[in-house]
């Protein structure tokens, strides 16, 4: 059988450990990672600093879900620690504090970001790299991004931008659901637009195209949180983690979190009837049946549906998300809930808004407004976005 001809390139930690770039030179280095900061031969970048003579590793970062991603579940924060690989200290950015503190700092000169985004505003890495971008400005350390893929390519931009008085930890600046940059990008961004002003550089990827989705290259994959499994799964999740503002199950317990949705209340097969007319673009629904393990519904038999992407190209996840929180909203109205526990911390708005950036599209939701004035709603938030983020793309 033929091999898969993936395009071969270079990831910003390749490249650094290649000896392509001298910015680690005569620094000691804090290293902010999780297990998906692998080389191609999938070893850790961790190790691979520590083993490195010309690196001087002083200290490891941890984001959610821990440096090693051994943690579950969300709102679980980690402690402090030492990492059992090389010893170094593991300071937890997912803690008590969610940005560098001046101590935790005492011993480095430069920060160093090689965390895997999934090409969605609701994530939390790229907002512990803006934190860590904050604390090198406040302290006098320079902040280096090593840059890896958009999974979902870095082309389409599609969603409502985050409303000023709606940040959170899952979303601190006015950027559209699905933003269409790349780590590194992003990086570039926060610190012009939003006046972080850190001393900034980015190793940036060699091969990489805007078009490319990851499965489409020979970057290593590995699941950057314990819920995000596949490809796949990035594809779909700027629509389907708008179900985690709801009481719907998406799928966390299964194993295709987050390409599952459902509830014990719902008649699979109407459901995606109903979710076929609406002829949403490059997505099929298949009734299914599922038992989650843990979370939503734990050991409760549900049915729903399950998102097959047929056109990655003209698939529009942001609409597709809300089209299936609508039509469980008006085909159910006795049993569907918005989600009514804390979301990401925040105690005392509603989670859906927290994740939708914006208590607009909850409304229209509330007020019967159709697929298309949703739509609609966000077409100057997506142009405007566009035109800022032209002075920003490094590819």
């Amino acid at each position: 059988m033929a091999k898969l001809q993936r395009k071969t390139i270079k990831t910003g930690l390749e490249k650094v450990l290649g000896g392509e770039s001298n910015l680690l030179e005569n620094l000691r280095i804090g290293l902010i990672c999780n297990q998906a900061s692998v080389d191609k031969n999938f070893r850790h970048a961790a190790d691979l600093f520590f083993q490195d003579k010309a690196i001087d590793l002083t200290a490891l970062f941890g984001p959610q879900h821990g440096i090693r991603g051994d943690v579950q579940y969300n709102m679980v924060e980690t402690p402090h620690a030492a990492d059992r690989s090389t010893g170094m200290p593991v300071y937890s950015l997912y803690s008590e504090t969610r940005q560098p503190t001046e101590e935790m700092l005492s011993g480095v000169d430069a920060l160093v970001f090689d965390l895997q985004d999934v090409g969605c505003r609701v994530y939390t890495f790229i907002y512990t790299m803006a934190n860590a971008m904050k604390s090198c400005a406040a302290f006098g350390k320079k902040m280096i991004i090593l840059d890896r893929p958009n999974p979902i390519n870095g082309i389409k931009v599609e969603g409502n931008t985050l409303e000023i008085g709606h940040e959170s930890f899952v979303g601190l600046y006015p950027i559209p659901m699905r933003h269409g940059l790349t780590v590194g990008e992003l990086a570039c961004l926060f610190n012009v637009e939003f006046d972080i002003g850190c001393d900034l550089e980015v190793i940036t990827m060699e091969n990489w195209a805007r078009e490319d989705f990851y499965d489409e290259t020979d970057a290593p994959w590995v699941m950057p949180s314990p819920n995000m499994p596949t490809i796949e799964t990035t594809v779909v999740f700027p629509a389907t983690v708008f179900i985690e503002g709801t009481e719907l199950s998406e799928g966390r317990g299964t194993t295709r979190p987050f390409e599952i949705v459902g509830a014990p209340y719902i008649d699979g097969k109407s459901w995606a009837d109903v979710l076929k007319s609406l002829k949403l673009p490059g997505v099929v629904f298949r009734p299914i049946n599922f038992l989650p393990t843990f979370q939503e519904y734990a050991q409760q038999e549900c049915e729903g549906v399950f998102l097959h992407v047929t056109d990655r190209e003209t698939f529009e996840p942001v609409l597709t998300g809300l089209a299936l929180i609508k039509t469980i909203y008006e085909i159910y109205p006795n049993d569907f809930q918005w989600r009514t526990t804390p979301y990401e911390y925040e105690f005392d708005r509603n989670p859906f808004d927290v994740i939708a950036g914006t208590n607009k599209i909850r409304k229209m939701i509330e007020n019967g407004k159709s697929i298309e004035e949703i739509k609609n709603s966000w077409q100057t938030d997506v142009e405007n976005f566009n035109r800022i983020r032209k002075s920003y793309l490094l590819y």
